[in-house]
């Protein structure tokens, strides 16, 4: 076999002292796919360690890889992300998966943290009450997306202008307003949620829009798909290029 140095080093670091039965197994896959990921990728930008699993993570959720976000989540710990962030990454991801889909997730994560020996439930993040979340929701889109955003939950068609009521209130007022991860990490985890799950263009668009205006750069968010993309795939890979592409026209 001939699995790099560097990708066996960051294997390492990932997972200290693990062997894959994959090795015995899958040996010609595991070259390629270890130098590729854990080689190649990893050493084609500069972006720190414990982003990148931030948004390996959250990129996780979006395209339901449950098993690998079980391994993934311990080796983002080991890279410096901790329990209370991906606790948040998985909260959020409600807002933008349904709890369906996030369901599963909740409940590795805090498998995997009691297994850890970590004592749950983690420390309260929540910064809102049911009586101020509408007003500190609004608050929030109008910090990441501008003050057009102001009277955005009162605007649409009567018949679903709830649903614009309930962006406020509930995406961006009970999550959001959350302590543990800042306004550029949010946007962050929501890009990799909507380009992971894939058939989300124009929110995808929308949100690349709003990464670059909190200072998520269009260089940023191109090292993130890039990072993201052995976890995903070369189509939702390019349509989230192409997302932030349109979000600069």
């Amino acid at each position: 076999m001939a699995i790099t140095k560097k990708a066996k080093a960051y294997h390492e670091k990932m997972f200290p002292g693990y062997v894959s039965g994959f090795l015995a197994t899958d040996p010609e896959f595991i070259e390629r796919f270890d130098n590729f990921a854990f080689d190649e990728v990893v050493n084609c930008d500069d972006l720190d360690d414990k982003t990148r699993f931030m948004a390996i993570v959250a990129t996780l959720l979006g395209c339901q890889g449950t098993d690998e976000f079980r391994a993934m989540i311990t080796a983002a710990m080991n890279f410096g992300v901790t329990p209370v962030e991906i606790k948040e990454i998985v909260y959020q991801a409600t807002a933008y998966l349904g709890i369906g889909r996030v369901f599963p997730f909740l409940k590795i994560t805090n498998e995997v943290l009691t297994e850890k020996g970590i004592s749950l439930p983690l420390e309260g993040q929540a910064t809102t009450t049911t009586e101020n979340r509408l007003e500190a929701g609004i608050q929030a889109q109008v910090d990441i997306f501008g003050e057009n955003m102001r009277e955005f939950y009162k605007s649409g068609p009567e018949e679903s202008r709830h649903i614009n009521y309930w962006l406020a209130d509930n995406c961006f007022g009970d999550y959001y307003t959350r302590k543990g991860l800042n306004y550029r990490h949010r946007e962050m985890i929501t890009f990799c949620f909507l380009a992971a799950q894939g058939g989300c263009e124009p929110q995808l668009t929308s949100h690349a829009a709003a990464n670059m205006r909190i200072g998520n750069d269009k260089a940023f968010l191109i090292k993130i798909i890039s990072q993201c993309l052995p976890y995903i795939g070369y189509p939702r890979s390019l349509n989230a290029l192409r997302c932030v592409n349109d979000a600069c026209k």
